[in-house]
C-alpha cells in the first residue's frame, strides 16, 4: 500500500479542517536565572500537559535545564500559539510559586516567574527544503 493511504496518527480531523502542527518552545525564567531543579521540572510539566490537555493540544514532550525549558506540543489551528503560550507560561508560574515559593524566591523577586520573550519554532515530518521542492514543482495550469 502507498504511504500516502497509511493512517498517520498526527494528522488529526476537524469539522473543515485536517491539521498537523507541531511547535518547538523554548521559555526562560526572568533574568535566565538558574530556578529549577529535577522536582520542579517534574511539576513543571505536569501543570503543563495539564494546560494542554484543557485546550485540545497534546504535550509530546518536555525537558529542561536549570535555566530554560523545552516543550515539543502538538495543538489544533483553532488555538492561537501565542494564547497557548501566555497560558502555558501564566498557569505554570503560578502553580510552581505556590508549590515551591521558598526555592523560587531565593532566585526570583517580583510578580514574573518567566521572561516575556521565548523561542517557537514549527516542527514537521518533511524539512522544509522538501516542502519548497513539493510547492514548487506543482502542476500549475496555462
Amino acid at each position: 500500500m502507498s504511504p500516502r493511504w497509511e493512517p498517520n496518527p498526527d494528522v488529526r480531523k476537524g469539522r473543515s479542517v485536517v491539521y498537523t502542527l507541531h511547535a518547538q518552545l523554548v521559555f526562560t525564567p526572568k533574568y535566565r536565572r538558574k530556578v529549577f531543579t529535577g522536582q520542579i521540572l517534574t511539576r513543571c510539566e505536569e501543570v503543563m500537559r495539564k494546560v494542554c490537555e484543557d485546550v485540545g493540544a497534546e504535550l509530546r514532550e518536555f525537558n529542561g535545564e536549570s535555566d530554560h525549558v523545552h516543550l515539543l506540543v502538538h495543538y489544533p489551528p483553532s488555538i492561537a500559539l501565542s494564547r497557548l503560550v501566555g497560558s502555558l507560561k501564566g498557569v505554570s508560574a503560578r502553580r510552581l510559586r505556590q508549590d515551591f515559593p521558598d526555592h523560587i524566591n531565593k532566585y526570583l523577586r517580583g510578580e514574573h516567574f518567566w521572561s516575556p520573550s521565548y523561542f517557537a519554532g514549527s516542527c514537521g515530518d518533511a524539512p522544509l527544503a522538501v516542502v519548497n521542492e513539493y510547492i514548487k514543482n506543482q502542476k500549475r495550469p496555462d
